[in-house]
C-alpha cells in the first residue's frame, strides 16, 4: 500500500504541476522496485488525473459540448495531431527512454531551463487560436518523451503568444484529456488480449482502485495550485526544482 500511495500521489501532483508525472514514476518505480505492476498502474492513475480534468473544467467541458462550439473542438483535435504522428512514428524509441532514469535525467534538466525562460516572457491577454493551439501541440509532442513536461512546455508554448494565463491553462489541460482517454484505452486494449488483465503485477484491484481515487484529490489540488502560480507569476520557480531532480537522477539512481 505504501507503494500505491507514493505512486498515486506524485501521479495527481506532478501530471499538472510543470514537473514531469512520467519522468517523477519512473524515478519512483526505480527507487521503489515497482517494476511491471507499476508500469500498468500507471494506467489508472492516469485514469485518475483524467477525472480530474472532467471535474475541475466541467463547466467550460458542458459549455463547449451543450452550445457546441466546434471551433473550440477543432482546436482540441488539432493540438492531439502532432503528439499522435510522433508517438505512432518513434513508439519504439519512446518506450525505450522510459526504461532509461539517467535520459529522464537529463530531460528533466531541458524541463527545468525552458520553465525558468518563461520568466523573461511577457504576459499577454490574447485567446487560443488555431495557430496557438497547433503551437502548444508541438509542444505537447515533446512531452511525450519522460522528463520533459507536458504541462510545461505547453504552458511556455502559450507564453510565447501571449495566450492570457488563465485561458492557457484550461486549454493546455483540456487538450491533454483526448491524448490520457486515447492511452488509457490502448493499455487496456493491449492488456485484455493477454493474461495480464486479470493481474495488475502484485497489486490487486482494490490498491488500484485506491490509487485513482488518491491521484484523481491530489490532481484536483494541483490543478487549483498551478492556477494560482500563474496568476502570480511564480511559474518559472519550477524550473529550479526540475534542474535539481534531473542532477539527483543523472548522478545518484
Amino acid at each position: 500500500m505504501y507503494d500505491v500511495t507514493i505512486l498515486s500521489l506524485l501521479q495527481g501532483v506532478t501530471e499538472f504541476l510543470p514537473v514531469s508525472s512520467s519522468g517523477h514514476l519512473v524515478i519512483a518505480q526505480n527507487l521503489l522496485g515497482v517494476k511491471e505492476g507499476g508500469m500498468r498502474l500507471d494506467i489508472f492513475l492516469h485514469f485518475g488525473t483524467l477525472l480530474s480534468i472532467c471535474v475541475y473544467y466541467f463547466a467550460s467541458i458542458r459549455r463547449v459540448v451543450t452550445g457546441f462550439d466546434w471551433r473550440f473542438m477543432l482546436k482540441i483535435l488539432l493540438s492531439a495531431v502532432p503528439a499522435t504522428i510522433v508517438y505512432f512514428t518513434f513508439r519504439a524509441r519512446i518506450d525505450e527512454a522510459f526504461q532509461n532514469p539517467h535520459t529522464v535525467g537529463a530531460f528533466l534538466m531541458f524541463t527545468g531551463a525552458v520553465l525558468m525562460i518563461t520568466r523573461y516572457l511577457p504576459a499577454g491577454g490574447k485567446e487560443v487560436s488555431f495557430l496557438r493551439a497547433l503551437v502548444m501541440g508541438v509542444a505537447q509532442a515533446f512531452a511525450i518523451l519522460p522528463g520533459v513536461s507536458r504541462s510545461g512546455l505547453t504552458l511556455a508554448a502559450a507564453r510565447t503568444g501571449k495566450v492570457e494565463s488563465s485561458k492557457a491553462a484550461e486549454f493546455s489541460f483540456l487538450m491533454s484529456a483526448p491524448l490520457i482517454a486515447g492511452g488509457c484505452l490502448m493499455e487496456l486494449v493491449k492488456m485484455s488480449g493477454s493474461s495480464k488483465i486479470a493481474q495488475i503485477g502484485e497489486i490487486s484491484w482494490g490498491l488500484t482502485a485506491y490509487g485513482v481515487g488518491l491521484s484523481f484529490v491530489t490532481g484536483i489540488v494541483s490543478l487549483a495550485l498551478l492556477e494560482k502560480t500563474l496568476k502570480g507569476r511564480w511559474f518559472w520557480l519550477f524550473g529550479p526544482y526540475c534542474i535539481i531532480a534531473g542532477l539527483f537522477t543523472l548522478f545518484l539512481i
